[in-house]
């Protein structure tokens, strides 16, 4: 047995050889073949591929079949961004399906709020900003309208966009403007659409503090300020800026008045609003025993009014004791008076 192995692979040895040798020189063959540039040997190249390719479409078809299972992954794989991609766009789609509606409720407000009758004595004069020739005020600026235009002392200032302070002392021909980031100002405002009351305290930066807030965990970043008419001191509603919170966590206001340009300024004219003193006959007063009273005069009801000196319309006149009695009289009806013509006074 050992001995039939060792003869096997004496033979095998030099037939793997032989075929080693043929295959290269083919091989050679071959690439000289390709490579040499002849009529005739282009025309039995053609003959060969004509003849060999067809016949090595089995050869081909698992090849062509792998490609196509890669090109339809290449195809799935785009097929699923392009989804996330438009379900990214229908989330949008949503979001500014949201925000449409909510704008077109504010429109519809904004359009019945355009029927309201707004005060027709809230105008405005329009000053020049002049140089501050210096004032107790940080920041404060002057404005050629005094009170030959007709300027009172506390009335709104504004830049053409917000609320930039109020009139802190008028004169003859210009006024002075202390503005909302000074130190000594304080304006009454409201945060919307919260509702809050604050108060507007400037600190000479360019980003005033927001103080006294009734309710802190009820406001954002980016509410609306505006101003509030406690006090009687600004008309209700003008925009004052946009609610931040500070580098030192305070809340502040971004304010909407731009202070880097300010040439002119609008000077609101409001009245005091007219105020309401009596309660009306549907709330009636009552005193202290629960007896009701007259909300006109104060007094209880059904006794004589108070005489002059009190609140409300004075009494009837009553009739005096020490008056001429008419003709006819019975004597003694005055003290010391006689009837006429009995004591020789009416006799003339």
């Amino acid at each position: 047995m050992p001995s039939d192995r060792h003869q096997e692979a004496d033979y095998v040895r030099p037939v793997r050889r032989l075929l080693t040798v043929v295959m290269l020189i083919l091989l050679g063959g071959i690439f000289l073949l390709w490579r040499v540039d002849s009529p005739r040997v282009e025309r039995f190249r053609m003959a060969v591929i004509d003849a060999v390719v067809p016949n090595m479409d089995w050869a081909m078809a698992p090849v062509t079949r792998a490609a196509r299972m890669i090109e339809d992954f290449r195809s799935y794989a785009r097929i699923y961004e392009q989804n996330q991609e438009l379900r990214r766009e229908l989330q949008q789609m949503r979001a500014w399906r949201e925000a449409a509606l909510q704008l077109e409720q504010r429109n519809a407000q904004l359009l019945d709020l355009a029927q309201v009758r707004l005060d027709p004595q809230l105008t405005h004069v329009t000053g020049v900003v002049m140089a501050d020739a210096g004032s107790p005020y940080r920041k404060s600026v002057l404005i050629n309208v005094g009170a030959r235009d007709g300027i009172v002392d506390g009335w709104a200032v504004m830049d053409g966009l917000g609320l930039a302070g109020r009139i802190a002392g008028v004169g003859q021909r210009s006024s002075r403007v202390i503005l909302l980031t000074d130190s000594n100002s304080r304006v009454p405002v409201m945060l919307q659409p919260s509702g809050q009351r604050a108060i507007l305290s400037g600190d000479n930066g360019p980003v005033p503090v927001l103080e006294f807030i009734e309710s802190p965990e009820d406001v954002r970043p980016g509410d609306r300020v505006v101003s509030a008419s406690d006090g009687g001191v600004f008309p209700p509603g003008l925009l004052v800026g946009e609610l931040v919170l500070g580098s030192d966590r305070r809340l502040r206001v971004q304010l909407a008045a731009d202070y880097g340009r300010l040439d002119f300024l609008r000077v609101l004219r409001s009245r005091p609003a007219e105020r309401i003193e009596h309660s009306g006959a549907l709330l009636r007063p009552v005193d202290e025993e629960g007896r009701p009273l007259d909300p006109l005069t104060g007094a209880p009801l059904g006794m004589a009014a108070p005489e002059a000196g009190a609140v409300g319309p004075s009494p009837q006149p009553r009739p005096q004791t020490n008056a001429v009695p008419e003709a006819g009289s019975e004597p003694g009806a005055g003290p010391g008076i006689g009837p006429v013509g009995t004591n020789g006074q009416g006799d003339g």
